[in-house]
């Protein structure tokens, strides 16, 4: 039998090791978290649940991660650039992890030649909304990773778009939206559509007046005229809205991106730890809508078998994801 003081005594012993190894514990996920604690200084709050100072959503795919299948180029730098902490941006020295989200460029402690570059078939415009905080934006990968095919504008400094409207296509969600799918068949209509804002009568069929053709050369007159057509609807350009999603109406509104086809993303859903409550998981963050375009369009519109070549495009979120997954794990709140 213990005596009541000494009984005492050890319970007040196991309580304190009790918090100690939880104190421990959020230490530890804490030190893996602190990557994205700058991110909280800027913005609006959402709904979140709180890690430290770090704010983290809970979008349902957390409880699996769809990332794990990527084909990715080793993150041993990451890794290494973590444990040795922030690093000053080569161009403005504020200090930074990974990347300076400010100056799009890697910082001292991320040598260029082990960060992956993606190839993209075609060009990317991201407009970026004035108000977005660049801490927070995924737009950031996309040039880091992509720098031949990916522009930032930050709103309202855009591109006009309205005499090339018929190879450029907005990436949003809408009524009028169509899949990937289907935008060859659209941007046909789109050129049409060209033409008939410089005539004066488009109703009007125009008088041509036709070369005699020989039967043997009719093929070949067939064949030059389909592939003039399919050029002059080839999809050239992407823009995509880098933006929360209450803040779009500003950009989407916006006469220079009026007459655009509008493409809709509507069977992925995000992974993003900064999902905005309220809104739809098929809502994706930036880099995400982007990659997704990509392996989409690869196997959609160039009709070939995707075998991992946009993968690296999530080269730092898939990262980012793992590590935040892993700081919820370690107290308890996954």
């Amino acid at each position: 039998m213990i005596p009541a003081g000494a009984g005492r005594a050890l319970f007040v012993l196991l309580t304190a090791k009790r918090r100690l190894c939880a104190s421990c514990r959020l230490t530890m996920s804490l030190s893996s978290s602190t990557i994205l604690n700058e991110e909280n200084s800027q913005g609006p709050k959402r709904n979140t649940a709180r890690l430290g100072s770090l704010e983290l959503q809970t979008p349902s795919s957390f409880q699996d991660n769809p990332l794990q299948k990527l084909q990715l180029a080793s993150q041993e730098v990451l890794e290494k650039a973590k444990k040795s902490g922030r690093s000053k941006c080569p161009r403005c020295s504020s200090s930074r992890m990974f990347y300076c989200y400010t100056c799009f460029v890697l910082v001292e402690t991320v040598p260029t030649t082990e960060i992956p570059t993606v190839k993209l078939p075609l060009k990317i415009d991201i407009i970026k909304h004035p108000n977005e905080s660049d801490g927070k934006s995924t737009a950031v990968h996309a040039k880091l990773l992509a720098p031949d095919d990916v522009t930032i504008y930050k709103y309202p400094c855009i591109p006009e778009y309205k005499e090339k409207r018929h190879e450029v296509a907005l990436i949003f969600p809408g009524p009028d939206s169509v899949s990937v799918k289907d935008i060859a068949f659209h941007l046909q209509k789109y050129s049409r559509k060209g033409v008939c804002d410089t005539d004066d009568d488009c109703s009007k069929e125009p008088f041509l007046k036709k070369a005699r053709v020989e039967p043997t050369e009719e093929k070949d007159l067939n064949e030059c005229n389909s592939s003039n057509m399919n050029e002059g609807t080839k999809l050239k350009k992407i823009v995509f809205i880098d933006s929360t999603w209450n803040q779009t109406n500003k950009i989407i509104t916006d006469e220079r991106l009026q007459g655009l086809l509008q493409i809709e993303l509507k069977t992925r859903k995000t992974c993003f730890w900064r999902h905005q409550k309220g809104k739809p998981d098929t809502y994706l963050s930036t880099i995400e809508a982007i990659y997704y375009f990509f392996v989409d369009y690869h196997q959609e519109i160039l009709k070939e078998n995707y075998k991992g070549q946009y993968d690296n495009l999530l080269f730092f979120f898939s990262f980012m994801y793992t590590l935040i997954k892993n700081a919820k794990r370690g107290t308890g709140k996954e």
